[in-house]
């Protein structure tokens, strides 16, 4: 199988794509759209994005995706990020100055930066890009902050482990693929869906109200601003599934409720990937 993820070989993607989806071929991209691109064209079988961060928050960008393209959420999985400074063999940790990451990854190491004052952080675009640019330099007065499976890909040396502020740091992963490719999990007790209510009064509440009449659990909502259409929002909601509730009926009911209602992926509640 051939998986698209978005970032640099060994980044978490990366990460959670082999643990997820094992022996499979990766196929990095540049961009977010580039992955669904290459999903919807036949590039590859799968793909595996990021939703959500337990500390920062979710990816905005994957839930327009998610939306726009005709794809659907076949699994998800919680993996453990652990955040490590690296550097190209030989260096040591007095010698560095500067430390390239993503923005993110950066924002949650703040402690280890409060204790080392010498060191600068820098932004970059991606974790694993940032250890593929310093081996690049060849300069022991670069680092990085990454995975231990970017330090090993790119054979850069790690100075310093677990250097994350917070160790409850998990990102929540989808494995997508094309909709008529989906395989519907036998246990899903999990639903996804995007939805678009009226802008009036007592909508949105309506449409809640189908939720907690037929026993489901609503663990998460998210809105985000309609493109192009300026203080109109779509609301993404995730609901835990009882056995004895159909999906089918709470998406008819909602679908009577509401403007618009895509269902994104029934599926098996994520686990953490070992």
């Amino acid at each position: 199988m051939k998986v698209a993820i978005q970032g640099e070989p060994g980044s978490f993607s990366h990460e959670a794509a082999e643990k997820m989806l094992p022996r499979a071929t990766i196929l990095p991209c540049a961009l977010s759209s580039d992955v669904f691109r290459a999903l919807l064209e036949g590039q590859v079988e799968a793909a595996v994005i990021p939703i959500e961060n337990s500390l920062a928050g979710p990816v905005t960008e994957h839930y327009d995706l998610l939306l726009q393209f005709p794809v659907a959420i076949e699994r998800e999985g919680l993996l453990r990020i652990r955040h490590n400074l690296i550097a190209v063999p030989g260096a040591t940790l007095s010698q560095v100055e500067r430390v390239y990451s993503h923005p993110v990854a950066l924002a949650q190491c703040r402690s280890f930066f409060a204790q080392h004052s010498h060191l600068q952080a820098a932004p970059f675009y991606d974790t694993a890009g940032s250890v593929k640019h310093l081996m690049e330099l060849q300069d022991p007065k670069i680092a990085a902050i990454a995975s231990t499976r970017a330090a090993e890909y790119y054979d850069a040396q790690v100075l310093a482990q677990g250097i994350e502020d917070n160790q409850e740091n998990y990102t929540r992963f989808y494995v997508v693929r094309r909709k008529e490719d989906v395989q519907l999990s036998e246990d899903a007790d999990k639903v996804s869906l995007a939805f678009t209510v009226e802008n009036r009064p007592g909508t949105l509440v309506s449409a809640l109200q189908i939720f907690a009449r037929h026993g489901t659990n609503l663990t998460k909502i998210e809105s985000r601003p309609v493109q192009g259409k300026p203080w109109e929002y779509v609301f993404y909601a995730d609901y835990q599934l009882p056995p004895q509730t159909r999906a089918d009926t709470v998406f008819h009911l909602l679908s009577q409720a509401c403007s618009m209602v895509k269902e994104l992926g029934r599926y098996r509640s994520g686990e953490r990937l070992a």
